[in-house]
């Protein structure tokens, strides 16, 4: 029998906790159907600050409970769970819905990926994971769905980045001259770019372009990546404030 445990759904400090407010704030909604609750309660703590509302489930019987009594916009689900596969739940809910499914899960071999995609699901993203990515993920797609107008172009002096395509390009006169640019490399500019002229420790960068590999990775890792894309990007746009972090000095613009 299942345990009757409580279900975080997302109201720490949140003005829309009450409910005349909630369609004045008109909160999307997602589910996260995770067993991991330190991964569960981060992964959710990140969501909120993007301003979504969220519902915690640990397991398929709570997520199913969850789904039938809120509307959520969104599903992100792992594979492994204590009470049954994440797969067969994503099948239960495509009967019904056609909500947007993502899966989060360590199962990374093309097998898996290819079961995760004839369930049903839209998306695919394999353990350990970027919280970047995510965000940009769950960002995309809701921005979609709610009809808003998606931005494909951010603007810094000369840097053209694309997110995306995950593409950028050094505007040289009449010309674009791609980047050359690593997956983390890539990332980091990225981030940088959405914050323009706010000073990001080095405790951020591991947390939104590492995510849980942050925790494992070398001390040298973000300065020699920051260095590494520096020296590409050519006009000083990332300065290294001694002993806080590093800023992207360059006004940046979407078009």
């Amino acid at each position: 029998m299942e345990k009757n445990i409580p279900l975080y759904t997302g109201t720490f400090f949140r003005p829309w906790e009450k409910r005349e407010n909630r369609e004045k704030y008109n909160m999307q909604k997602i589910l996260l159907l995770e067993d991991d609750r330190n991964l569960n309660r981060g992964i959710t703590l990140t969501l909120e600050r993007e301003g979504y509302q969220m519902f915690s489930a640990f397991s398929a019987a709570q997520g199913e409970r969850l789904f039938e009594e809120q509307q959520v916009d969104l599903v992100i689900c792992d594979i492994n769970l204590p009470d049954g596969s994440g797969l067969d739940f994503c099948q239960s809910i495509r009967k019904k819905s056609r909500v947007y499914f993502l899966f989060l899960t360590a199962l990374d071999q093309e097998v898996d990926i290819v079961s995760g995609y004839q369930a049903g699901a839209d998306d695919y993203i394999t353990k350990p994971f970027s919280l970047m990515v995510l965000v940009s993920k769950v960002r995309a797609f809701l921005r979609r769905a709610s009809g808003g107008e998606e931005k494909e172009l951010l603007v810094s002096g000369e840097i053209r980045l694309f997110p995306s395509r995950m593409k950028a390009f050094r505007q040289e006169g009449q010309q674009q001259v791609p980047l050359t640019l690593s997956k983390k490399e890539m990332q980091l500019l990225l981030y940088f770019m959405e914050n323009p002229g706010q000073i990001i420790s080095k405790e951020q960068i591991l947390e939104h372009v590492w995510g849980l590999e942050g925790q494992f990775v070398d001390d040298n890792t973000v300065p020699v990546n920051i260095s590494r894309l520096k020296a590409k990007l050519g006009n000083p746009y990332i300065e290294n404030i001694r002993g806080m972090g590093y800023i992207w000095t360059k006004e940046c613009r979407k078009e």
